[in-house]
């Protein structure tokens, strides 16, 4: 399978299955009756998909109208029910077209985004993480750029709002033990497993990502962004090594974590790994570790 060959290929392929899944909720819903982008978020949003991945989208529409709110309530709808017939499971944190949080005209998702910026909680602030990761996939393109612009200017002009964000993310799975070994789990279905995402991926994920929007980055490819990010002197010592490392995470997840079950998909047993693998392994977890400890410590201090 051609889709198979590499991270560029299987992404554009996901991207395919999903322009035919919007191709099918317009035969039921009809036709649009204004302009409209609909986003993807998450490893779709950044162009990291694995085999198998969940739902993570929205909707932004031109304005708001009885009409207008109801056709994109009714594609939202077909949104979730086709890409779930089709694969791609159900958010379970219902970040999906079919939640009207995440189905908004324009104007609705400027006071959205200007409510998550002024709320002190916890989620409001993984919101908008989730949403900076947002990516066109379908109709305007210049929608979420514009939305996602307004997280930046807020935090340029209120930079102390920054290390809520930094707070956000601070805390990481630690699998590096004292001696350098990688740390598996004890117990459960899992044991002898590595959370290869949360371990591996997200301390990259989310570093460069916080340091995106601190600089107004709007690229959502963790690897385009680290490729921007590095043209800033104050980050070239600090991503040292980034690109290399992610794109053998990327490599490792194609050749090692191609399962049915997307829980699955996110656990790496390292007795798969060879001894060349097993030391690279090491030296990427290590280097994610420190990554995110200077990110988080720099983004810390308002």
């Amino acid at each position: 399978m051609s889709y198979l060959k590499d991270t560029i290929s299987l992404n554009v392929f996901h991207d395919q299955v999903m322009h035919k899944v919007m191709d099918v909720a317009k035969t039921t819903a009809g036709i649009p009756p204004c302009d409209f982008t609909w986003f993807i978020t998450g490893s779709g949003g950044r162009k990291e998909q694995g085999l198998i991945s969940d739902q993570d989208h929205g909707i932004v529409y031109e304005w708001s109208s009885e009409k207008n709110d109801a056709y994109f309530k009714t594609l939202g709808d077909e949104l979730a029910l086709g890409l779930n017939a089709v694969g791609y499971p159900y958010c379970k944190g219902n970040v999906m077209s079919s939640n009207p949080m995440w189905c908004k005209s324009f104007e609705q998702w400027q006071e959205q985004l200007g409510e998550w910026l002024s709320d002190e909680g916890w989620e409001a602030i993984r919101y908008l993480q989730i949403f900076f990761d947002a990516r066109a996939l379908y109709g305007n393109q210049s929608y979420t750029q514009q939305l996602k612009s307004i997280i930046c200017e807020f935090i340029r002009q209120h930079p102390s709002t920054l290390p809520r964000f930094s707070s956000n993310i601070k805390y990481i799975k630690n699998v590096i033990g004292p001696v350098g070994q990688i740390l598996v789990e004890r117990h459960g279905p899992y044991q002898g497993n590595v959370n290869f995402k949360y371990a591996a991926f997200l301390p990259y994920v989310n570093a460069v990502r916080l340091l995106s929007i601190k600089e107004g980055v709007l690229e959502t490819s963790t690897l385009k962004r680290i490729n921007q990010l590095t043209r800033l002197n104050d980050y070239k010592k600090m991503l040292q090594n980034c690109e290399k490392n992610f794109i053998e995470l990327l490599i490792y997840r194609m050749i090692l974590l191609q399962k049915e079950n997307y829980e699955d998909t996110h656990y790496l047993n390292i007795n798969n790994l060879n001894k060349e693998q097993l030391q690279n392994m090491k030296r990427i977890l290590k280097d994610g570790k420190r990554l995110h400890s200077e990110v988080i410590e720099l983004t810390s201090i308002s």
